[in-house]
């Protein structure tokens, strides 16, 4: 695939997954259409050697492997997250404002809350109801042909705020406006109304959340830098699924991994998140339909390396004081390699030396990252994924800025250089 096609790829894939559930389904056909078969959790598991299987749990978390044609004896584990700050839709959502409509949301995660306002907003996430033979069935929707929108005070009613900042306090600021007027001849709430025309079924409940309807694409005088909501962390899901995607079968012990989770923004700690054991379930269950022993799967355990990806800050040319002065990652300029002394990130030495090693014997470019020490970072699923498995783990990205925004902005070459290197990681 040339490179022009690579990013095309990425940038629709940012556009048709706005949700954590639509991040998995659009992974699972692209699996799918390579050979890949479904496995249920809840069924016996036959696996087979030189098979291609996946897994998805909740619908919003994927983990998709490759099985060596030889009894494995090692996993290399590409690890990164499904979901990204935003607004979930509340339970009971819909409230009246004088003439105006309103929808109100709960945060999800740590978004720039500014960067969500005087924007195009859709709707999108997953719906549960019954069907007629009275069956709890779900679906996923996007809603676009209505966009909301999360109205700014004016300067004039908020005369300090380019001075002091702006504030915003959460329940009372950031509820999106529907509509205005007198639409009481309409039925039905205005979500109501809006889902049947996707789903003319008994609606039970859902998970929906805002998404900016603006299109990813590239930016820059030569076009070298993208632009988009959810770059955080779709970029690592989808260089990941490329990575295991043209993954070729070859003589060899190794067990090949690619692992995404959901509720990484809040912490993790769900059943389809990094701290359940989606994982180490997956891992021992394939040791236990290829025969081998519980010491077996301990022994591949400790001969495994995990590599969570997650993006990295990288230095903003208008704040350069953020940055410790001697690790400054700048776009375009190769993966980072990220280690913090807290543990907010897996790296150690020896996972670093053995990533910097592989970087330099596939001439693969990459920085060095540590946050100032009055600055804490934050935190990724590589250290909860060593702390459930057990797994030597280190924390790569690709350097980005505005992240947590709701539209963010990397470098294409540094997507194609980490495609690079997780290709030739589950590889190695």
């Amino acid at each position: 695939m040339s490179k022009k096609a690579k990013i095309t790829d990425l940038l629709n894939f940012l556009d048709n997954s706005p949700t954590a559930w639509h991040a998995v389904a659009n992974c699972t056909s692209s699996l799918l259409e390579h050979g890949f078969k479904e496995l249920k959790e809840q069924d016996a598991w036959h696996i087979e050697p030189s098979g291609k299987y996946f897994v998805t749990r909740n619908g919003s978390s994927l983990c998709a492997f490759i099985v060596p044609n030889k009894q494995p004896s090692a996993a290399h584990v590409i690890a990164s997250h499904t979901d990204s700050p935003s607004f979930k839709l509340k339970p009971n959502c819909e409230f009246k404002k004088e003439n105006m409509v309103m929808l109100a949301c709960e945060v999800y995660g740590s978004p720039l809350l500014s960067s969500w306002l005087n924007r195009d907003l859709g709707i999108a996430g997953r719906v549960i109801y019954l069907d007629s033979k009275n069956m709890i069935c779900e679906e996923l929707i996007r809603l676009e042909e209505t966009p909301v929108i999360i109205p700014q005070l004016a300067i004039h009613l908020d005369r300090n705020v380019n001075e002091n900042g702006l504030v915003l306090n959460k329940q009372e600021h950031l509820a999106a406006l529907v509509s205005v007027g007198n639409n009481s001849k309409l039925q039905g709430t205005f979500l109501e109304r809006s889902l049947k025309k996707h789903i003319s079924k008994n609606l039970l409940s859902y998970d929906l959340f805002l998404y900016p309807l603006e299109k990813a694409r590239l930016v820059g005088e030569d076009h070298n830098l993208i632009s988009s909501y959810r770059i955080d962390n779709l970029e690592s899901v989808y260089a990941s699924l490329e990575a295991l995607l043209q993954t070729k079968h070859s003589n060899d012990n190794l067990l090949k991994f690619m692992v995404s989770w959901d509720h990484e923004e809040v912490g993790s700690n769900s059943s389809q998140g990094a701290g359940s054991p989606f994982l180490p379930h997956i891992m021992e269950r394939i040791a236990i339909s290829l025969k081998m022993s519980r010491e077996d799967y301990f022994r591949l355990i400790s001969h495994s390396l995990c590599t969570s990806v997650d993006q990295a800050h990288a230095l903003h040319p208008n704040y350069p004081e953020k940055h410790d002065p001697r690790h400054q990652p700048l776009l375009n300029q190769g993966i980072v390699i990220k280690t913090n002394a807290q543990q907010r990130y897996a790296s150690d030495a020896r996972s670093f030396a053995t990533i910097a090693a592989l970087c330099i014997k596939h001439k693969i470019p990459f920085q060095k990252f540590v946050s100032r020490n009055d600055i804490p970072c934050g935190s990724t699923v590589g250290p909860i994924t060593a702390n459930v498995t057990g797994m030597p783990t280190i924390d790569i990205g690709c350097a980005q800025l505005s992240m947590h925004s709701s539209r963010e902005l990397m470098g294409v070459n540094d997507h194609l250089t980490m495609i690079h290197f997780l290709s030739e990681f589950i590889n190695t």
